[in-house]
């Protein structure tokens, strides 16, 4: 039963999905537009991103690296929600951390939560409080980019796999769910980071969201009349 509601759900998502994807071209085209073009930190975060897909076509990825950032992820929001978390393991293969509680945002964190991306935004906070204005900020940016990246590529190759955290609650349900919560983050990143207004941003989600799931209406709608023409032709 949960099986299948999960999977209602999930197909349910799958507008938004498509919503939330024009949200953020929406967005980026407005934060570019506002800024007049590619900045220097915009092109420091960029950088990042591509000197990680460069990285990753070129050297051997660092597997354990990625894992130990998934397990503690999943120690980081099991805390969050109460849980004790101990025992973590770290292997080429895979790794586990054990817990006292689970939930369906302790399980999926990894694949939405940038560990490295978070470790580096802290750090820069720790070191605004000493040092303002933040030093190198391109760099930092650049780090960023460099994290984020080493996220989304891993969590792309990870979910082509068989993963237990995915058959948990199903994969249809967390795909969508792991692509809304990463876009959602990209999207809020982009209102803090650029001249763009978080009433822009809910305008633009509006209209996407109210489009994509009146599309599947008109479709449903137009499947029914031709289901019923040909019933009644029958």
């Amino acid at each position: 039963m949960k099986a299948a509601a999960r999977l209602t759900l999930g197909l349910c998502l799958v507008p938004a999905c498509c919503a939330a994807a024009f949200s953020l071209w929406d967005a980026i085209v407005v934060a570019a537009g506002a800024t007049g073009g590619l900045t220097t930190e915009a092109l420091s975060l960029l950088g990042g991103i591509a000197a990680f897909a460069f990285c990753w076509m070129a050297l051997s990825h660092p597997v354990k690296t990625y894992v130990l950032g998934h397990e503690l992820t999943h120690a980081i929001w099991g805390v969050m929600f109460g849980a004790k978390a101990s025992d973590v393991r770290v292997t080429e293969s895979g790794g586990s951390v054990r817990l006292t509680k689970s939930n369906m945002l302790i399980t999926l964190a990894p694949y939405f939560f940038p560990f490295y991306t978070f470790v580096v935004i802290v750090v820069a906070l720790i070191t605004y409080a000493f040092l303002r204005p933040l030093p190198y900020l391109p760099l930092w940016l650049f780090l960023v980019g460099f994290t984020w990246a080493f996220h989304a590529l891993f969590t792309v190759q990870t979910l082509m796999q068989r993963q237990p955290d995915i058959k948990e609650y199903g994969r249809l349900f967390s795909w969508t769910f792991i692509f809304l919560a990463n876009v959602a983050l990209v999207l809020l990143w982009l209102v803090l980071a650029t001249p763009m207004t978080f009433g822009q941003l809910w305008s633009s989600l509006l209209s996407r969201f109210v489009s994509a799931y009146a599309s599947v209406g008109a479709a449903a709608a137009w499947l029914w009349k031709l289901v019923a023409r040909l019933c009644t032709r029958t």
